[in-house]
């Protein structure tokens, strides 16, 4: 989602400020821009659409001066528009740029117009830098004048201000949306994401909620939620950004898909040993934790709620626990029942998703025995947060429609249901049948991604296609419906996914020859059910397209198109399974010829509610 950079140095910032910028390109936005101060006055530039629309104006009208902040908008409150643009203005004196939803916006907004500050756009955001404008007639700093705005804010926030009477320093503040410090030698920078910031700086402290922060070019200094003065740990970063460049591969969602086999390899490294999952791949004091759990609960969204929904199956048909699934938005606004002996599980490719977040401090409240993370961004709010963590490992994703993330997330949901059943009664030989499958998986993986030629050629059927419909059985259920978010996300066709056991329960009505039906087809025990609900959509004029195990006896006539899968056990084959759904809709995306790696209307990571 959106992107903050901002920077305190001697040198000329600005173009320090678009590469940040262009580094958080992958999250999604809608505009872009930049404000510098300079011998005491505070420049703006602004522009609709991508970083280089912004980078081009620039280069017709430079930026200069040593203190400045830049942003990336994702639409929330009001359209895409330049007057919408991030930085907002006060007065010209203070700039501010904002990540996440001012819930009271219209009370303060009124409140502001009240005291004669007229408004420039629609945005929620531009109260903030109204409001510091007016507590700093009342206050002797700039860090006061925040401090005393943002007790006045509800909602979610990751905000940086600066202000053209005092060109030496920004304040930055935090609550309920990302922000991190990084450190150099004779100057500070501050960004929404660290990758923004590699290039100029590898050591970083993250803010916590409530923290206030004034940088300057030669100190931080780091403010608690009660004006205290704190210290947060500053780390070396060991993250590495490849996003510039897609080597031999025309999108990242392409370079990413092929990535898996790698991804997967890297996850397991170090925490697979004779035969056994290490409970320290979950955390320090995992094995503690993890040996009374009786009762998981998983909180995710999108793509990784669907990763939730797979490990369901897994953990209480091999783990002999009992488990619920639920989406982070829905969690958090409804009395659950707390189980005993349970263990909260969010799920979240950035650490940073406003809704899981929220659900997860929500969940701890409540008394849960335990909190885990799966997440991919050490760092990250909910990783720093949880009593537990397994660090994904797999490199940095740009594309919005994520992939290797995903079955990164099956991996580790895998482990997790090993290192839960092994204090569950598992035994050891079910255990060993385990990691040796998630050892093979790699491999596995790499002849899945041999059918991407043959995926191409099928996916030219989709060109003239409006709806979709994706069936599975079991654990595969899930599957089917990751392969429809995949497909909606980046080709627009509308696409849902059912339990093929519901057929006859409604989604039959549907069925015609413009509604291409895709099946997901290991040869498991209930592959003959799954047959028979083939053979329903068949007897309705349908026409499907099957991904079969090469074992499983489907054959290829007028109405079905079979694709052989390589034979795969039943605990990778939803990973497996996941692999041509991918390449369907990547290939289906460029026949319609929509922005692959980012899709409209949508952003990366979601740190807004």
């Amino acid at each position: 989602m959106c992107g903050i950079v901002g920077a305190v140095a001697q040198r000329d910032v600005a173009e320090i400020l678009v590469e940040g910028l262009r580094r958080l390109e992958y999250r999604g936005y809608d505009s872009a821009g930049v404000a510098v101060l300079n011998n005491g006055e505070l420049s703006r530039t602004r522009r609709v659409g991508k970083v280089q629309e912004l980078s081009s104006a620039l280069d017709e009208q430079p930026l200069v001066g040593g203190t400045g902040i830049a942003h990336t908008r994702w639409a929330t409150h009001g359209e895409p528009s330049e007057r919408n643009a991030h930085p907002h203005e006060s007065e010209g004196n203070i700039a501010v740029v904002h990540n996440g939803i001012i819930e009271n916006h219209n009370k303060l907004r009124e409140m502001l117009k009240g005291l004669g500050y007229r408004f420039a756009s629609d945005t929620d955001t531009e109260v903030i830098c109204h409001l510091v404008h007016h507590e700093l007639k009342s206050h002797d700093s700039l860090l006061a004048a925040v401090q005393a705005t943002v007790k006045q804010l509800e909602g979610a926030y990751g905000t940086v201000v600066i202000d053209r009477t005092d060109s030496e320093r920004m304040i930055v503040a935090r609550s309920g949306s990302p922000l991190v410090i990084g450190y150099g030698l004779g100057e500070n920078f501050v960004a929404s994401d660290q990758l923004a910031l590699l290039p100029v700086t590898r050591s970083f402290a993250f803010l916590e909620e409530g923290d206030v922060a004034e940088v300057t070019r030669r100190e931080v200094n780091i403010f608690d939620v009660d004006g205290n003065t704190v210290e947060r740990e500053v780390k070396e970063s060991e993250v590495t950004h490849d996003a510039g460049d897609k080597g031999e591969y025309r999108h990242y969602m392409l370079k990413e898909i092929y990535e898996q086999p790698t991804a997967i390899a890297h996850t397991l490294e170090g925490r697979i040993a004779a035969g056994k999952v290490l409970d320290s791949a979950f955390g320090e004091n995992a094995a503690e934790f993890l040996k009374d759990i009786k009762h998981v609960q998983i909180i995710a969204c999108g793509t990784s709620y669907h990763a939730g929904m797979a490990a369901r199956y897994w953990l209480e048909d091999w783990a002999g626990v009992s488990c619920n699934v639920e989406i982070a938005s829905e969690f958090r606004y409804r009395k659950s029942h707390l189980f005993p002996n349970s263990l909260l599980v969010t799920i979240s490719q950035s650490g940073e998703t406003a809704d899981t977040l929220a659900a997860m401090r929500l969940a701890k409240e409540m008394g849960y025995k335990a909190t885990l993370t799966i997440c991919n961004a050490p760092g990250s709010s909910l990783v720093r947060e949880s009593d537990m963590a397994y660090m994904m490992k797999a490199g940095a994703e740009i594309g919005v429609a994520s992939t290797k993330a995903f079955t990164v997330q099956l991996a580790g949901l895998l482990m997790l249901t090993t290192a839960i059943g092994r204090h569950n009664g598992m035994s050891a030989e079910m255990e060993a049948e385990i990691t040796q499958s998630l050892q093979s998986m790699p491999a596995k993986v790499e002849q899945a991604l041999s059918l991407d030629d043959a995926i191409a050629e099928l996916a030219e059927d989709f060109a003239d296609k409006h709806h979709a419909l994706f069936l599975g059985r079991g654990d595969q259920y899930p599957i089917a419906m990751e392969g429809a978010l995949k497909l909606k996300e980046i080709s627009y066709i509308h696409a849902e996914a059912y339990a093929s056991g519901e057929l006859k329960h409604g989604p039959l009505a549907l069925i015609d020859a413009d509604m291409p039906v895709i099946v997901v087809a290991p040869n498991n025990e209930l592959l003959e059910k799954l047959k028979s609900n083939v053979e329903e959509v068949r007897a309705r004029g349908g026409l499907m397209y099957v991904f079969a195990d090469k074992d499983a006896e489907f054959e290829s006539d007028d109405t079905m198109k079979v694709i052989p899968v390589p034979h795969c056990d039943e605990f990778m084959a939803p990973l497996i399974y996941t692999i041509p759904l991918q390449l369907l809709s990547y290939h289906v995306a460029l026949i319609k010829g929509t922005d692959v790696d980012q899709p409209r209307n949508l952003a990366k990571s979601v740190t807004v509610e």
